[in-house]
């Protein structure tokens, strides 16, 4: 037995920070370990905050790669963990902010990207069976005209012909 985790909970306006669990500190252990120097935009134990990436991020990571570990060992160990639920609800999260390699916020998250991230969230409460809460369906009604777009031509799709 072990002290009791952080939960993630939906993201919603007013609500704390993401902060990183057992699992997100494995997932940076293993990208620090591609790294000549670890970056202080990873959590480095549990409950850190999880933070958003600056966009263009890569091109400051990439010259950090250790020489004999390849390329797409990297890009696979990062898309690992900005793809997991953690960093999307962190993402999705309103007010939340985009961070450089050092860790210091560098802008906000643009609405069209914490509504991709709040869609890939609502797959992954999908896939788990659980209902999507009231604040999230509140940010999804905001969606843009190529979301409204999409979503007609899947509806589209699913229809008999």
């Amino acid at each position: 037995m072990g002290q009791k985790q952080p939960t993630i909970k939906s993201p919603r306006a007013g609500s704390s920070l993401v902060l990183a669990r057992e699992r997100e500190v494995a997932k940076t252990v293993a990208i620090n370990a591609l790294l000549i120097r670890p970056i202080a935009v990873l959590p480095s134990r549990v409950g850190d905050p999880i933070r958003p990436f600056a966009l263009g991020l890569w091109n400051d990571i990439r010259p950090l790669l250790k020489p004999d570990v390849s390329v797409s060992a990297l890009r696979k160990a990062l898309a690992t963990y900005v793809h997991a639920r953690s960093y999307q609800v962190a993402v999705a999260r309103p007010g939340s902010m985009r961070h450089d390699i050092n860790g210091e916020p560098v802008g906000p998250v643009s609405d069209a990207d914490r509504l991709d991230a709040l869609k890939k969230y609502e797959g992954f409460k999908a896939r788990n069976g659980s209902s999507v809460d009231a604040s999230a369906s509140s940010l999804a009604a905001s969606a843009s005209k190529r979301d409204a777009i999409s979503a007609h031509l899947l509806r589209r799709k699913d229809a008999p012909r």
